[in-house]
């Protein structure tokens, strides 16, 4: 029986076919590494714990489904806080795709666990709440989503990149840097820049503090994409290795023509 997508496989430079017994002996070594990246997330996820804190002392505002909240009010009676930065912009149609796609692994499953352990988790974008409002609705999405509007909440946090607003930096990075790490595509382009990030907060009383910031891929947390890292063929990304197993079945990160989440095929 042959499969239609037997010809895109011909040309990919394929696992080797082997007995089951290299395969075994491989897969051992290979299990042993496992471990060692394991055992160094863990200490990595520890070290992170035992990062210090700032206290957050801007009044931030709102605008959710009840009209102006703080922060404070974001953490819903909760210890921890969890923000999603959303790509959305004041002046754009919809969201962006990628964004998208990675909200809605999490809205799907992830929220009850999270609230299990006094952890909210908030989108937060720069668009007006009505059209925020409108998406969510369009996705089926419980997930709470509050507009920052023309405050400096995203800035604060480089989730949005303005110099006339606060200093240029991404993932800790100034654009020089950016230049010399060739990244500097995280900081060109007309003002003001959406970027992905997330940031985390915890609240003691009334006050509430500031204790870790990710961007980029440090956002790859239970995603789909680490699933797609377990098979041989991988996110299918341009840069992986090895080389030679790019499909071209799928969509690049950051492709303007991913599906948004009800875009898809039924199964």
């Amino acid at each position: 029986m042959t499969h239609p997508h037997d010809g895109d496989l011909a040309a990919l430079d394929l696992p080797e076919v082997v007995s089951r017994e290299t395969w075994l002996r491989e897969r051992r070594a290979l299990l042993e590494r496992e471990k060692a990246l394991t055992r160094e997330r863990d200490a990595v996820a520890a070290a992170r714990r035992r990062l210090p804190m700032v206290e957050v002392t801007t009044d931030h505002r709102f605008d959710g489904p009840g009209g102006e909240v703080g922060l404070l009010d974001l953490f819903e009676d909760r210890i921890q806080l969890i923000v999603q930065f959303v790509m959305y912009g004041p002046d754009w149609e919809l969201p962006c795709r990628s964004c998208s796609a990675a909200v809605d692994e999490i809205a799907r499953g992830h929220l009850n666990h999270l609230r299990a352990r006094t952890t909210s988790f908030v989108l937060v974008s720069r668009a007006p709440y009505p059209k925020l409002a409108a998406f969510k609705e369009r996705m089926g999405w419980q997930v709470p989503w509050y507009s920052s509007g023309s405050g400096t909440f995203n800035h604060d946090h480089h989730a949005t990149l303005d110099e006339r607003v606060a200093p240029l930096e991404y993932n800790y990075r100034s654009p020089e840097e950016h230049a010399l790490a060739g990244t500097e595509h995280y900081v060109s382009g007309e003002r003001p820049i959406e970027l992905p990030a997330m940031s985390c907060f915890l609240r003691i009383g009334d006050r509430v503090f500031h204790t870790y910031s990710a961007y980029a891929r440090g956002l790859e947390v239970g995603s789909a994409d680490q699933m797609l890292e377990l098979t041989a063929l991988g996110r299918q990304e341009p840069w992986e290795e090895p080389k030679g197993r790019l499909t071209g079945l799928g969509l690049q990160a950051g492709s303007p023509t991913i599906p948004y989440p009800d875009e898809y095929p039924a199964p």
